[in-house]
């Protein structure tokens, strides 16, 4: 049984390097939460809720928030597992999924460490990421190319903005004159129509470039343009803002032939849809991929041993530790240029906060 002595969570702001930006905004500091629990037992987990407004409009005040709506049932109940409560916690706060994320985060990391495990058990050991570009001007965005893949990177994923009000194409080809010898994914962020994707992909095969993916091109609710692109070349599509869970894969997958990438993010809806959005794809058949909002290493850790656990990932975006001035945390996975290796972690995600909260 799992019994729930203390749920707290406290704010935790984090300078970036530079601002993150994507075609709904930018972030230069990722104003995330940690969240702590206490079980009855005196086990304690962590967890890190990364609420990212410029993706789906949460907020760190909205994020803590739902954390203390969910506060008193988790800790009045007994549970028989950690999925148990982690049911009572989505019909309390409903679609706050990074508060979700972050609680579920904290109750599994505390279960694993009192049962001397990782936080999802045996793992294949290394991943391999992309690395992002986030929007800025052109010349930016060709210099941080060329700085990433003397780093050790190989796959660069490059932000798209919004529809005309952006020179993607030119971004684009600027990058790849940078790092010529890179695989390239774009990810429009739901901010372009089938149009405007499809001329952007006509545009680069034409000079000879042509993406590995497609992250999410068109608005979350345009399943006939996002179809629409995935049928119109050889890039594959992947669905990111249009998938948060399972029951939106299955509405998808009864009104489209054509298969897509699914982007597993924890954050979006916390670790048991996570887990239901994964097996939905794997039943299905349809490739995937594991990625964040602006996560600190925390639950980059957690991502990524929910990742290297499971059979079938094939895209790998685990990267914004790396835009982080400086780490909050200590632990969890350790990285040499795009190789994510977390058989280090031989407790619950691996990861603690460099000031813990009382």
């Amino acid at each position: 049984m799992l019994s729930v002595a203390k749920l707290t969570a406290c704010t935790l702001d984090a300078r970036l390097l530079k601002p993150f930006g994507i075609a709904g905004g930018a972030q230069d500091i990722a104003r995330n939460v940690l969240v702590r629990v206490e079980l009855a037992d005196g086990a304690v987990g962590y967890g890190e809720a990364a609420p990212f407004p410029a993706f789906n409009g949460e907020t760190q005040d909205s994020t803590v928030a739902a954390v203390e709506r969910a506060r008193p049932d988790v800790e009045r109940g007994t549970w028989g597992s950690w999925e148990a409560l982690a049911a009572r916690i989505g019909e309390i706060i409903g679609p706050a999924g990074a508060a979700r994320c972050g609680i579920e985060m904290a109750v599994l990391d505390a279960v694993a460490r009192r049962e001397g495990r990782p936080i999802f058990g045996p793992s294949r050991g290394v991943l391999r990421t992309d690395v992002t570009i986030p929007l800025g001007p052109v010349d930016q965005c060709a210099s941080d190319a060329r700085a990433w893949v003397s780093a050790g990177f190989g796959r660069l994923k490059v932000k798209l903005g919004r529809g005309a009000e952006d020179d993607a194409l030119g971004r684009v080809l600027a990058i790849h004159a940078s790092a010529p010898g890179a695989e390239l994914l774009l990810d429009g962020n739901a901010g372009l129509t089938a149009t405007e994707a499809m001329a952007l992909l006509g545009a680069l095969a034409a000079r000879g470039v042509v993406p590995v993916l497609f992250e999410q091109p068109c608005p979350k609710d345009d399943l006939e343009g996002l179809a629409t692109v995935a049928r119109a070349g050889d890039v594959p599509v992947a669905l990111d803002e249009t998938v948060s869970t399972a029951a939106d894969l299955r509405r998808i997958a009864a009104l489209v032939a054509r298969p897509f990438v699914v982007n597993v993010k924890p954050m979006k809806a916390g670790f048991l849809e996570a887990q239901r959005v994964y097996e939905e794809a794997r039943r299905l058949g349809w490739p995937l991929m594991i990625g964040g909002m602006v996560e600190g290493k925390m639950a980059m850790s957690a991502s990524a041993c929910f990742a290297a656990s499971r059979e079938g990932f094939v895209h790998v975006d685990l990267d914004t530790p790396l835009f982080f001035a400086e780490s909050p945390y200590d632990g969890g996975y350790v990285q040499q240029a795009d190789r994510i290796d977390v058989s280090p972690i031989q407790l619950g995600h691996g990861v603690a906060p460099r000031t813990a909260p009382a």
